[in-house]
């Protein structure tokens, strides 16, 4: 190869919706193969004349996808069960088993990618509560800014046949200004996860903690509620992505056993880094974030 070949790096959106090296204004050019940038090795597949270079690309925290067309998993992401197997998934948008109804643009495969910190941070997270005699159980890690990109399509429509199992209180179109979704959200920054816990043993000294006590329950956010128990979920007093304020972490709207559950999850992931978000009781955001004004556009799939 002769001189250094220039793009754009893409798939790859900054917090302003713009590709981090045009929001710099600037381009950047294609390392020759096996060159290191920035602690990152940087490969190049191919390239001759009338041909697109497929790159890695990385850029002041900026990590493009593998190829400019191919858009593959980056290094810098990582499958969590390749280094926790024991963590259980439940990976909703995979189905249409979820508020909008139908699967979610880029979730191909239910596989919780994160970025490599925010994995092993999470992985410790599982010792912990495996020792407490509990698993986790993983709704959405990484998210797609393609997947958001579906919610705000969504959130246009009326009439919404999931309503009353997700916000029977809410229209639709409220769920962004009241912050329950968000147009930029923290899972493409890929240290964002949506968990819950699963009771592993009937037999530990902390089993209170999952044990479900008879009380009346509220009549909303409890879609879900018989097949969760069942399944061997903690209660944490409401359905996962039931947009309403008890799922506010410090709701007093749930039982004092539910509001039990949710400080121990809030402590737990404290312990290792996760900071939670106070309007959902399952979103918490690894601290210090990877790439903290990186949102990125890989599909979830199996490769």
């Amino acid at each position: 190869m002769g001189a250094f070949q220039e793009v754009l790096a893409k798939g790859c959106l900054d917090r302003f919706g713009k590709s981090c090296l045009e929001r710099r204004g600037k381009k950047i050019k294609a390392a020759r193969p096996g060159q290191s940038f920035k602690g990152f090795r940087l490969e190049s597949l191919g390239w001759s004349v009338g041909m697109k270079a497929v790159l890695v690309i990385v850029f002041v925290g900026c990590v493009s996808l593998h190829g400019l067309g191919d858009e593959l998993v980056p290094d810098a992401f990582i499958d969590v069960r390749t280094i926790a197997p024991d963590i259980q998934l439940e990976m909703r948008y995979v189905t249409d088993d979820n508020f909008v109804g139908a699967p979610v643009d880029g979730y191909l495969d239910p596989i919780c990618y994160l970025a490599r910190p925010a994995a092993a941070a999470l992985a410790k997270v599982q010792e912990a509560v495996t020792r407490d005699g509990y698993g986790l159980v993983m709704f959405d890690c990484y998210r797609p800014q393609r997947a958001v990109n579906h919610f705000v399509r969504w959130s246009e429509g009326k009439d919404a046949a999931t309503k009353q199992q997700y916000f029977p209180d809410l229209d639709q179109s409220q769920l962004f200004e009241l912050g329950y979704i968000a147009k930029r959200s923290g899972h493409s920054r890929g240290a964002t996860v949506d968990v819950g816990l699963l009771k592993l043993s009937s037999n530990h000294s902390s089993d209170d903690l999952g044990r479900e006590r008879p009380a009346k329950r509220p009549a909303k956010c409890q879609h879900r509620f018989e097949r969760s128990k069942a399944a061997g979920h903690v209660d944490f007093g409401s359905d996962y992505d039931c947009f309403d304020a008890m799922i506010h972490t410090a709701s007093q709207e749930v039982s004092q056993h539910a509001i039990t559950n949710r400080r121990y999850l809030v402590e737990v992931m404290a312990r290792f880094g996760f900071e939670n978000y106070d309007k959902e009781w399952w979103h918490f955001t690894y601290r210090p974030e990877p790439f903290p004004e990186t949102y990125f556009d890989f599909p979830i799939i199996n490769e």
